[in-house]
């Protein structure tokens, strides 16, 4: 009895979906809880070929559900819907073509000429993103994992993707992944080396600017409006008159953050004298790149991105038997000092703070147990304050040094790569990664472990 009814209103969320999602059959939404695997799959694939329209249709049951929940909760007998909303929940990832869907609620093209198709349908930019590992897996690298929980998930950030961009994204390689097994059924799984970046596109898929790395969220949602404002301006300009353009806004933004660089230096000179001459780090940071033929060492890699390196760093200091440091300590005093004056572009939201919380359930519930010492002692409050810490520091970072090489890059009026050329440049010379490495500086041949071929299979060529 209770079974039929709930079917009975479900129907009317099905109803709710085909007037939100603009005429899709309602029984795919249906198919996705209630059907058999077979016919939830067939349905999960027919909603995301639908496109965004497919997404819309699984929130409008969404809703329906929570909305009956709220009306039932007080009742004697109110009906359990939670393995339903996690069916639910799982379809809308698949659907949307990325993790954490749910809340982000951004729709993901895997297809670069369908995401072109819907931009020059709707006259949106594009956003696409270059990844290690792909954004639907848990375990996609460290970098679109922050991506996911700090971006995506902010309420303001998701609501300019969904509303003003195309999204799409690409996996450059697999993502490296360890796992170390304690013997006693405890195991600790990590990803390692993996880096990030965000390219804003015309709809034609020219390159316009592009994000390296991790940002914090009022930055990053800097850069993206300024993306969408540079694509409108470029809209209706001859392909001459564009890449002219494009080389004067990059040449004016090389020297717009080579001015803030050279401010934020001299703020941060006052608190900590420099040990050096004042432009060490910059200098250092543009001699990152190989110098020689030597594909560049894992540890190199690691440092370059800050959340990325607390996750990894003890990892790779084990593979590669060596410790991952600084380039220079006093240069990182003082990048800490400057990444404290942009403290407020890495703010958490509570929508990103709400994704932290139920993937740490078990810190979360640690930290409700104490309400009246929340405040000071709730583990989940340092986390955050930590990881902002962090996420500032690798905004700087990533502005200062990665972002105003690919200004320099762009500015040059002959200079105009496709997406894909140009990052092949961005994984190779920014981020030490480059596709000629299969190992990703994690199997340096100057290293002896003590195994045979140094700990190396490749199960390809057995």
């Amino acid at each position: 009895m209770k079974r039929s009814w709930i079917i009975g209103f479900l129907s009317l969320a099905f109803l709710s979906s085909v007037a939100l999602a603009g005429g899709l059959d309602g029984t795919e939404a249906h198919n996705v809880l209630y059907g058999t695997p077979a016919e939830a799959e067939a349905a999960i694939t027919r909603l995301r070929e639908a496109g965004p329209a497919g997404l819309d249709s699984l929130f409008a049951a969404k809703k329906e559900i929570q909305d009956q929940v709220e009306r039932t909760m007080h009742t004697n007998a109110p009906p359990d819907y939670s393995k339903v909303l996690a069916r639910l929940h799982d379809a809308i990832d698949q659907v949307g073509g990325a993790k954490y869907c749910t809340a982000s609620r951004l729709y993901w093209y895997t297809d670069l000429e369908q995401a072109k198709a819907a931009a020059t349908q709707s006259g949106k930019p594009i956003l696409t993103l270059r990844m290690l590992g792909n954004l639907t897996d848990e375990f996609s690298c460290a970098n679109s994992r922050f991506f996911r929980t700090t971006l995506y998930s902010n309420t303001e950030i998701a609501q300019t993707l969904r509303e003003r961009f195309v999204l799409h994204w690409r996996s450059v390689r697999p993502v490296p992944k360890v796992t170390i097994d304690f013997g006693d059924g405890r195991k600790l799984e990590r990803t390692l080396t993996g880096n990030s970046i965000h390219y804003v596109l015309m709809p034609d898929g020219q390159v316009v600017d592009a994000i390296p790395g991790l940002y914090g969220p009022k930055a990053f949602l800097k850069h993206v409006n300024r993306g969408e404002a540079l694509v409108r301006l470029l809209a209706d300009a001859s392909a001459e008159r564009r890449n002219s353009l494009l080389a004067d806004f990059h040449q004016q933004q090389a020297e717009e953050v080579a001015r803030a660089w050279q401010a934020d230096w001299q703020r941060a000179s006052t608190a900590i004298p420099p040990a050096g001459a004042a432009t060490s780090a910059s200098n250092r940071a543009q001699q990152a790149a190989p110098t020689s033929a030597e594909a560049p060492r894992a540890e190199a890699a690691v440092r370059i991105a800050e959340p990325k390196r607390r996750v990894e760093s003890r990892i790779v200091e084990a593979v590669n038997l060596a410790k991952v440091l600084p380039e220079n300590v006093e240069d990182e005093k003082v990048w800490n000092v400057i990444a404290s004056l942009h403290g407020e572009d890495a703010m958490l939201d509570e929508s990103s703070r709400r994704v932290m919380r139920e993937q740490k359930p078990l810190a979360a519930a640690a930290g409700r147990l104490a309400m009246t010492k929340r405040v000071v002692e709730d583990p989940m409050l340092r986390l955050f304050a930590s990881f902002e810490t962090s996420i500032a520091l690798d905004t700087v970072k990533n502005e200062y040094q990665f972002h105003r090489k690919i200004h320099e890059w762009m500015s040059a009026a002959g200079y105009r790569p496709d997406v894909e050329t140009l990052n092949e440049r961005v994984y190779a010379e920014l981020f030490l990664t480059p596709s000629s490495d299969p190992w990703l500086g994690l199997a340096p041949a100057n290293v002896y472990t003590a195994l045979p071929n140094g700990g190396v299979v490749n199960e390809d060529r057995k």
